[in-house]
């Protein structure tokens, strides 16, 4: 379970996250609004990258808020981001394999954990290719591939359908919902894909101008009147 237990975030005069709670119940989850609603925010704050004014985050009872981010990596915190973070002068197989580096267990173990990883991606005819010369596609799953490495407890991932094609995202969405099936981990998603949310996160947050406006089953959150005027453009009376 992921608690979010009134989570506040000050940035000078601005809120970016007021006192939003949730408790993430299912294995693949998502967090939608509109641009600038906090869904980012929230994710850096669950990484390490920004602290809370106030307020707790709890993952299977562990609270991740007290570990540095070097330590919530060890502890199974995978991420990626709207922007893949792959280097274009390692290889596909150097990319994956770099992010198992600070993780416990012997070198054999890590290789063998990044074997794996690239296995589940499906891009092992790709694992001598340069990341300069990936589209986005194998760029999506040679991420995906690194947040599956390593045994991971929760996985976070922001835009990964940004920039495919229905087919590319429907064949990730799977990608996904098997990762948390295979890993054990549960998976955040931030989309601006709705029909990709609706398919693969049984449970979706909603938030707007850093306010929770909705919570719970997906189906029903994205038919709340509410949702549907601040995120999706129909008016509420």
């Amino acid at each position: 379970m992921i608690v979010l237990d009134k989570i506040t975030i000050r940035f000078g005069g601005l809120v970016a996250l007021d006192a939003v709670s949730a408790e993430f119940t299912a294995a693949v989850s998502g967090i939608i609004g509109p641009n600038g609603a906090g869904k980012t925010t929230t994710m850096n704050l669950i990484s390490g990258f920004i602290t809370p004014t106030s307020g707790k985050v709890l993952v299977d009872g562990d609270d991740i808020l007290r570990m540095p981010p070097h330590q919530r990596t060890r502890w199974g915190l995978r991420r990626s981001f709207q922007r893949e973070q792959i280097a274009d002068d390692l290889s596909v197989w150097e990319n994956v394999l770099a992010i198992t580096d600070n993780l416990p267990g012997s070198r054999s173990d890590r290789r063998t954990e990044a074997e794996q990883a690239i296995d589940f991606a499906g891009v092992g005819k790709l694992r001598h290719r340069l990341g300069a010369s990936l589209n986005t596609y194998e760029r999506r799953l040679t991420d995906l591939a690194r947040c599956f490495a390593g045994r991971p407890r929760l996985i976070m991932l922001d835009e990964p359908a940004g920039g495919l094609s229905p087919e590319e995202t429907d064949h990730l969405g799977a990608l996904v919902v098997r990762m948390a099936r295979l890993s054990d981990a549960k998976v955040l998603v931030i989309d601006h894909d709705v029909d990709l949310i609706q398919r693969i996160c049984s449970e979706t947050l909603v938030l707007d101008f850093g306010r929770r406006i909705a919570f719970g089953p997906t189906r029903e959150v994205l038919n709340d009147p509410a949702v549907k005027a601040a995120y999706l453009g129909v008016e509420h009376a």
